[in-house]
This record gives structure tokens, C-alpha cells and sequence, in this order.
């Protein structure tokens, strides 16, 4: 749905990206993670057009964006919804002249613009807030009202820049449960940008990881949680580093209750004490990471958790 492919841009001798590769599937949820500086927003408007790469290409829906004309290119545009981290509502608008306003720009018919309208506000649990102003609605009720307003050319692909960083947690999460009602109901793909490693694990179904305009790291995160060195999983699952020399540190996937280490201490009479670890509720499913320190024939042991899908990693 989104494949970026050696995107770079500089700002004169400054490089805010540096030959980045990324690439959302049809209908997940795609987090882009990062620090500030790291490039996630300069992407996040190339990804749109907003800024234009220095080089490489954008392909959006089937559509290369960075081939096209200026009118073909907004055109183009309509199928992409954007969520802003300050909500950029116009305060002299109604709630519902808001989120009629790309409507207006599109041409759409007075009475067909009524009823979007409305439509939009009740799916985002503003109904019969229309002829409110902004300055009446709280800071998570205006981030609604921006849904709305970016879903009302009806997107095949929204875009979220650090739309929560403004909100408190509860608001957060009522701000993400929405995104993800959206994604299932209506089978938006969504890109979302974040420093905060809680909006990942709370609804991404991948991430990429950016520092200093590169991806360091990108992928389903399934799929990292059980590739080894991955700095997802350091992130997500933290333990103290450097591991003591010959510890073992397992991460798994599924069901978090099944009783694998007494199992392995009984069936291989080894000797396990544990070191540290977590256990998170990711999209995905449960996952986690544990820290060992195995005493006796350890071979056979790490061998049939290995055989049963955890990733073993002995510290040397």
C-alpha cells in the first residue's frame, strides 16, 4: 500500500533523511518509532508529498506520488488522510464546519456534505457535537474531530503525526482504540508516527525504528520479538545489559502461562534460576522475555526450547 524506496532529503548540508526504505502492507497498522531529530516527521510529509525528496521514489495505493503532476499529484492526495499531532482545527469553524471542509474543496454537494458529516461524527463518538467550536471540546474530542475531518474523503491510507503526544494517557487510549476500530472496520491502512514505545505496543502490527534519517531496524513485529539482536525486543522487554557471561536470555511468543522452564528443569534435571523478565499483551498476542541462568547439561535443554519456538540467546 506504501512502498518508499531510497528517500533522501536534505535541507542544504543538513541530511533529514538518508536513503530510507520502508513498506506498509494493505490494511496494518505501521508505526514509524523514533527519537526527535530521528527524521520520522520529514518522512511522514514525503510519504504525502508535502515535502518533496531530494531523492527516490513514493508509491501510494499503486500510485508513484513522486512521478506525478501538480494536478494529478492532488488528486492523488484525496485518498490519504492526515491526522495532526496539534489537531489544526480552524477555530472559527463549527465542529461539523471542520470536518466539512475538504468536502468544500472537493466540490461535494451541500446536502451530500450534510450527511458525510454526520456520518463521520458519529463514528467517532461526536454526534451531536456539529454546531460546537473547538475551543468547547477537550483535547481528545478535538483530536476526533481531526479523524473525522481526515476521513471524510474516504482514504484508503490515514497518516498520523504524534497524534496522542498531546493527550494524557486515558485520553491516549481512547485516541488509539478508535485507530484501531478504524483499521478493522473500514480497512484503513494507517502509518503512524511516535516517540513513545506504548502507542507501538498498544496498536501496531510492524514498526520501523529510525535514528539520525536511517531505519535501523523494520519488520512485522512478531517477527523481530523473535529475531536475535533485535533492539525492538531490548526495547520493549528491557533487561539490565550487559547479560552475565553464560546466562541465557528466551523470548517467546503464545500462551505466557505454559510452565516451560519447570518443564525443562524436570525433563533435562537442570538447574534454573531466574534472572529477570516481562511478559507484554502486544497486537498480536502475548509475548515476553526471561533471563535464565542454567546449571548442568544445558545443550539438550536449550535445544528443545529451541524445537518449541522460543529464541535462545546464551550470553558469551
Amino acid at each position: 500500500m506504501i512502498k518508499v524506496s531510497g528517500l533522501r532529503k536534505l535541507y542544504g548540508d543538513t541530511v533529514a533523511l538518508d536513503g530510507v526504505d520502508l513498506h506498509v502492507r494493505e490494511g496494518e497498522i505501521h508505526g514509524v518509532l523514533g527519537r526527535s531529530g530521528a527524521g520520522k516527521s520529514t518522512l511522514l510529509r514525503c510519504v504525502n508529498l508535502l515535502e518533496r525528496p531530494t531523492e527516490g521514489t513514493v508509491t501510494v495505493a499503486g500510485q508513484e506520488l513522486t512521478a506525478l503532476p501538480g494536478r494529478e499529484l492532488n488528486l492523488a492526495r484525496r485518498r490519504i488522510g492526515m491526522i495532526h499531532q496539534h489537531f489544526a482545527l480552524l477555530s472559527s469553524r463549527t465542529v461539523a464546519g471542520n470536518v466539512a471542509f475538504p468536502l468544500e474543496v472537493m466540490g461535494v454537494p451541500r446536502a451530500e456534505r450534510r450527511r458525510r458529516v454526520a456520518e463521520l461524527l458519529d463514528l467517532v463518538g461526536l454526534g451531536g457535537r456539529g454546531g460546537d467550536h473547538p475551543h468547547q471540546l477537550s483535547g481528545g474530542q478535538k483530536q476526533r474531530v481531526g479523524i473525522a475531518r481526515a476521513l471524510a474523503g474516504d482514504p484508503a491510507v490515514l497518516l498520523s503525526d504524534e497524534a496522542t503526544s498531546a493527550l494524557d494517557p486515558a485520553t491516549t487510549r481512547s485516541i488509539l482504540d478508535l485507530l484501531k476500530r478504524l483499521n478493522a472496520e473500514l480497512g484503513l491502512t494507517i502509518l503512524l508516527i511516535t516517540h513513545e514505545m506504548n502507542v507501538v505496543k498498544s496498536v501496531c502490527d510492524s514498526v520501523a525504528i529510525m535514528a539520525a534519517g536511517r531505519v535501523e531496524e523494520s519488520g512485522r513485529i512478531a517477527d523481530l520479538i523473535r529475531t536475535p539482536g533485535s533492539r525492538l525486543t531490548k526495547e520493549i522487554f528491557p533487561l539490565p545489559d550487559p547479560a552475565p557471561p553464560g546466562s541465557v536470555t528466551l523470548t517467546f511468543t503464545g500462551d505466557p502461562q505454559r510452565p516451560l522452564v519447570s518443564e525443562v528443569a524436570r525433563k533435562f534435571d537442570v538447574e534454573i534460576s531466574i534472572l529477570g523478565g516481562s511478559v507484554e499483551e502486544l497486537p498480536g498476542g502475548s509475548a515476553g522475555r526471561l533471563r535464565v541462568a542454567v546449571s548442568g547439561e544445558t545443550g539438550p535443554a536449550l535445544a528443545y526450547l529451541r524445537e518449541r519456538g522460543l529464541l535462545v540467546e546464551v550470553a558469551s
